[in-house]
């Protein structure tokens, strides 16, 4: 890999947060190849719809906010996967209580060099832990254990918040282990190769 390629990649993966944190929705589009898909715990689908429905939660006042660690790339050619440590931040009223919900876990990130521009073309992040807490100390948080207990393990307490919110939160995201995250390995190793069809990632 050269270096010109790992730093325009790591660029993309920072201006993908920076940009979307920010609500700087013109420059978000480009970090995007127009098949672009993004996954999500509560959306999935094509960028552009990403885009629209993020902006409109913006404008609600939703805060979704990410913070980046350490990233590392595998290259084929114009293809790359890039694993970026990451968590995810939310804060919702959570049944009456000011939350604040933070998870932990890591962009995995279909790219590819089109026209001499490297772009997403598919982001699945993987879950691995989170917690909730009340924003304000001393402030108690009783869940309710049974509809918490619904959800995965690596991203529960994301999903009470998003669910308590009205969101449709998919149930079977790649988490640290288990049988979708090796499938999203064995994908990534595929769209490496050469594969076209990402439709078992979405």
């Amino acid at each position: 890999m050269s270096a010109a390629d790992r730093q325009a990649i790591r660029e993309l993966i920072e201006n993908w947060v920076v940009w979307r944190d920010a609500g700087d929705w013109e420059r978000f589009a480009t970090v995007w190849h127009p098949d672009g898909v993004m996954q999500a715990t509560w959306f999935q689908g094509g960028y552009a719809d990403f885009i629209d429905v993020s902006r409109q939660g913006w404008e609600r006042g939703v805060r979704i906010l990410h913070f980046l660690g350490g990233t590392s790339v595998d290259l084929a050619g114009a293809r790359a996967i890039a694993q970026t440590k990451m968590t995810i931040s939310q804060r919702a009223e959570v049944d009456g209580v000011l939350c604040d919900v933070v998870c932990t876990g890591r962009f995995f990130d279909f790219l590819e060099q089109r026209d001499e521009r490297w772009g997403l073309v598919h982001r699945q992040p993987i879950y691995e832990r989170d917690r909730i807490d009340p924003v304000e100390a001393g402030v108690s948080l009783r869940l309710d254990r049974e509809r918490l207990g619904r959800f995965p393990e690596g991203y529960r307490h994301l999903a009470y918040l998003q669910s308590g919110l009205g969101y449709q939160v998919k149930a079977d995201m790649p988490q640290l282990t288990g049988a979708a995250v090796e499938s999203l390995y064995a994908r990534g190793r595929a769209w490496l190769d050469g594969a076209r069809d990402l439709a078992g990632a979405r």
